[in-house]
């Protein structure tokens, strides 16, 4: 997706116009759906005031039980896969957008390295990083950093996987996107208060600022947040638990938000999940 614009100028959420409905009560009225230890899936329907079947759906990790891997296209390949296909290619249990990517169709828009390979060295003005694959120890092994507070050289120097993107939420959870009228489906990656990672996707096509008031004003503790894609090309897949899962995205006024049958488009890049062996954990 080409042509977003995030604000840099600090914003108060403002919540009190939001109408966010009461969760679906299938787990005692939990919101949350555990498909294993440490991953959980989630749905929030939106109120009223978004368009009729609006909902959010979460996958929310551990990751100190699951390893969060990024992936994208090797030398020779030219075609990408859907979510689904990279989850199966890679044996991974969920999968969503890695973020934006140039008219190549497989350079992504920002600096990107996988497990200290470089993919891309293009950096830019977007100021979050989310950062996997420690070098050290002591660091948490999944972060978002704000890039105005934590340059992108000393998250590389600390990191073996790193991929820059738009800011949607500054630490610890303002929201940083200027009012818009322009709608569209989103997949976006999340942390909460607890360090937990989130795939974020919302298939209802919605102005961005808005979307992100409603997250900050659900029960997710968001921290910080960066936008993936949108539009036709956002997706998320997830399969565990015995449960499969598969959504993709599109623009103001082409699917009902409540529609399924959109086709997933191949993408270059996504980041994954796939359970951490004992030996990998810190």
């Amino acid at each position: 997706m080409i042509g977003v614009s995030p604000g840099n100028v600090a914003r108060t959420a403002l919540i009190g116009w939001l109408f966010l409905a009461v969760p679906d009560a299938g787990a005692a009225g939990s919101p949350w759906t555990t498909l294993a230890a440490g991953l959980d899936l989630g749905r929030f329907p939106l109120g009223a005031t978004f368009s009729p079947g609006a909902a959010v759906h979460v996958v929310r990790i551990d990751p100190r039980l699951w390893e969060l891997t990024l992936h994208g296209l090797s030398r020779g390949q030219s075609v990408g896969h859907t979510a689904r296909e990279w989850a199966r290619l890679e044996g991974l249990v969920a999968t969503v957008n890695a973020g934006m990517y140039q008219q190549d169709y497989r350079t992504h828009s920002g600096y990107l390295s996988v497990d200290g390979v470089v993919l891309s060295r293009g950096t830019n003005a977007y100021l979050s990083a989310a950062a996997f694959a420690p070098v050290r120890p002591g660091d948490p092994v999944f972060r978002i950093f704000d890039l105005d507070d934590d340059p992108l050289p000393s998250v590389l120097a600390r990191y073996r996987s790193v991929v820059q993107n738009l800011r949607m939420v500054k630490r610890p959870g303002e929201n940083r996107w200027e009012p818009q009228q322009r709608r569209w489906s989103e997949a976006a990656l999340g942390e909460d208060r607890e360090g937990r990672a989130l795939f974020i996707f919302c298939g209802a096509p919605l102005p961005l600022d808005r979307l992100i008031d409603a997250l900050l004003a659900l029960p997710l503790g968001l921290v910080a947040a960066q936008h993936l894609e949108g539009g036709s090309q956002a997706q998320l897949f997830v399969a565990a638990g015995g449960k499969t899962l598969e959504l993709v995205g599109d623009y103001e006024g082409a699917f009902p938000a409540h529609d399924t049958s959109r086709t997933a488009r191949p993408i270059p890049n996504v980041i994954g999940v796939r359970a951490r062996s004992s030996s990998s954990g810190r």
